[in-house]
């Protein structure tokens, strides 16, 4: 078992700021919190070995609350839908069935290179109630400072980006029919999966990684050069895929890094979507014992301190917990975590820049 310990309402405003434990009277939150059985900070042990036991441990109880998920084969039956040569790439629109009732559209960038096998990188596409978009975001510059997925290819990188549950051609393919989309298919969505005894989250990483199995099968990915990114949503599907499978070497977060607890003290539940929501969670651990679980692979955070889905008191926690892990292996350094003074629920070229350097030199060096 992992080494968490029985909370009392004083461990958990160890994380929460000071001026919410300095209030003589305490806010609704406080006061739902006090009454909660929550989890502790996560307690770090004294040797990578018994961090490795209390990983395993950490690991499995994540997979058991995101619910029971349909297995997925080893490789998705994939159709290329189309391909066309876009100059730096040739694009690949493709689609799988994902065995759970929802066919699953696609896109593949394929740089062109002369020889060799490239680097792949799975781009996990954003929210913002945006539910016509999904992969699209690939192609515009509307959250990046450019369109991601051809800069990615000119890196040299192989590109996938697929359409989440209840986003782009996906939008209005729920169980409550074509003429319920956006916000009221995604509630029906999740509705669903609750009674179905699992989690829209636990689905939507579930596609997330049958799209990293087609990625990494494809001849012409190096499978040992995988990564992740994206930005809201998107950074939060990527840092919750590294935890969850190793063979994400790397991956760039931007915004979306938050401590529960702490966004409960902020009255910011309202900040994120019902997908977001993994029943029974913080009964076990808060977001630090997931981060800690990618270490020592290196991962790079970039938040505004403005950007009220992510309060900066629940960032530094955040750090303050998996700091230590990576310190067990001697990789301090792996774990990066960027924090942009007077900035909100941004994408800013300066981030942009960080990102592409990030990537190149952790799976791409002749990019440097």
């Amino acid at each position: 078992m992992h080494s968490l310990q029985p909370t009392t309402l004083a461990l958990v405003l160890l994380a929460a700021p000071a001026s919410l434990m300095a209030q003589t009277n305490p806010s609704q939150a406080e006061r739902w919190l006090a009454k909660a059985d929550l989890a502790p900070p996560l307690v770090v042990p004294n040797s990578s070995e018994k961090w490795e036991v209390e990983r395993k441990d950490i690991r499995a109880t994540l997979s058991r609350l995101l619910g029971k998920l349909p297995p997925r084969p080893s490789v998705p039956q994939v159709q290329t839908i189309s391909r066309e040569d876009r100059g730096d790439f040739v694009l690949e629109k493709f689609a799988f069935d994902n065995g759970a009732g929802a066919t699953v559209p696609g896109y593949l960038l394929l740089p062109k290179q002369p020889s060799g096998k490239a680097p792949g990188i799975l781009f996990c596409h954003w929210h913002g109630g945006e539910y016509e978009i999904g992969k699209e975001e690939l192609f515009q510059g509307r959250h990046t400072p450019e369109p991601p997925g051809p800069a990615l290819a000119r890196h040299g990188f192989v590109v996938l980006g697929i359409d989440a549950y209840c986003f782009g051609e996906r939008n209005g393919q729920g169980p409550g029919g074509p003429d319920e989309k956006g916000s009221g298919g995604e509630m029906t969505a999740s509705k669903f999966n609750l009674w179905v005894g699992r989690t829209l989250w636990g689905m939507i990483l579930r596609d997330d990684l049958m799209a990293l199995d087609y990625l990494a099968s494809r001849p012409e990915v190096d499978s040992a050069r995988l990564g992740v990114t994206g930005i809201s949503m998107g950074a939060t599907r990527s840092w919750w895929l590294m935890a969850l499978d190793e063979r994400l070497k790397t991956g760039v977060a931007v915004a979306c890094l938050t401590r529960y607890q702490n966004l409960i003290h902020h009255e910011e539940l309202k900040a994120h979507g019902i997908y977001y929501f993994v029943p029974n969670l913080l009964s076990h651990f808060d977001t630090e014992a997931i981060v800690a679980l990618i270490a020592p692979r290196p991962v790079l955070f970039q938040t505004g301190d403005q950007d009220s889905g992510s309060p900066v008191d629940g960032v530094r926690a955040i750090e303050s917990g998996v700091r230590p892990v990576y310190r067990l292996y001697g990789e301090e350094h792996g774990f990066e975590s960027l924090i942009y003074p007077g900035l909100g629920h941004v994408y800013t070229p300066e981030m942009w820049a960080k990102t592409l350097g990030w990537l190149d030199e952790k799976l791409n060096p002749k990019m440097k």
